[in-house]
């Protein structure tokens, strides 16, 4: 996996690549042994603490150390084709310091995108942000659920295999670890609003920090709703592959009912034995056309049956 540190400084409202050691923000990816014990030793980050952020089974929360505040936080993954309609959650580390922001994670990915990172003034202003984006990228990943959701459930709707079944089963499954992720933010933004003093926010910051909790609330409901109907439906998409299957041996039943007695006719013809009007230029004539005369009446009685 590849491995590197990142500095960041504020400048215009904005944040900016810097050189190292110049800036406010330092983002690890991926740290080795060696940034590591930088981090448990110099920054006095707590090992379980830098665990959890690099582990994406690991629940948000907000801690408390003596010289900065630790927050875990979920975000989703990067969507790749080869996760096959399987969306990922990740976790971000932040070590929130008085003067600077230190942020851990697993994976390059850019961090700070988005109409969230504009009119940067502060450390706090990052950290609202990117709890901020975090969201606003649960609710972009929701609606590309959605939309796969509906392509499959096309194609369940005329498929007889399990394929397309299975990646909705593969999309229930995300939606799971999707509620469960954003539930956790949510937790922690409540933490956050509960220990402002502590973390020093002003009152714009409070005013975002609201925002943010609504924000999340509604995308908790929305990725509720989805998991929801996705679920519900679920039966029914497994009785709609199973009646196109019965309806499909239905056809292959009616075709070799049809061409059952057209067999047994030429077959009867087809004995070496002698019969009658053997030596008949049009017999063998005649033969064809009652055979075709069985499979069509065979067709046509079926047919009016409705089978």
């Amino acid at each position: 996996m590849q491995r590197m540190l990142q500095w960041w400084q504020i400048q215009d409202g904005k944040l900016k690549p810097c050189a190292t050691g110049e800036g406010q923000v330092a983002v690890y990816i991926n740290p080795d042994e060696a940034e590591r014990k930088h981090l448990i030793l110099d920054l006095k980050a707590d090992e379980h603490t830098l665990s959890s952020a690099l582990d994406p089974d690991e629940l948000a929360r907000v801690e408390f150390e003596p010289e900065h505040a630790a927050i875990i936080m979920k975000r989703p993954k990067n969507y790749s084709a080869a996760d096959n309609f399987l969306f990922k959650v990740a976790s971000l580390g932040i070590l929130v310091f008085k003067d600077r922001l230190v942020l851990i994670v697993n994976e390059d990915t850019p961090l700070f995108e988005g109409r969230q990172f504009q009119k940067i003034n502060s450390i706090h202003d990052i950290v609202l942000r990117l709890i901020y984006r975090s969201i606003y990228h649960f609710l972009e990943h929701l609606k590309v659920i959605n939309m796969c959701s509906e392509q499959l459930e096309k194609e369940v709707n005329t498929a007889m295999e399990n394929r397309h079944l299975l990646n909705l089963f593969t999309l229930e499954k995300s939606l799971v670890y999707y509620l469960n992720a954003i539930s956790s933010n949510g937790r922690v933004i409540e933490r956050l609003r509960v220990n402002a003093p502590r973390f020093g926010f002003t009152t714009e910051n409070l005013e975002l920090l609201d925002d943010i909790a609504i924000e999340n609330s509604q995308c908790f409901e929305q990725a509720q709703i989805y998991s929801q109907v996705l679920s519900g439906l679920m039966d029914a998409r497994v009785s709609v592959v199973s009646n196109n299957l019965n309806v499909l041996i239905k056809r292959l039943n009616i075709i070799m009912i049809a061409l059952m007695l057209p067999t047994l006719w030429i077959g009867f013809f087809s004995m070496n034995l002698p019969i009658p009007f053997q030596h008949e230029v049009a017999t063998f004539w005649v033969v064809v056309l009652v055979a075709a005369a069985c499979a069509v009446g065979v067709s046509v009685v079926l047919q009016r049956r409705q089978w």
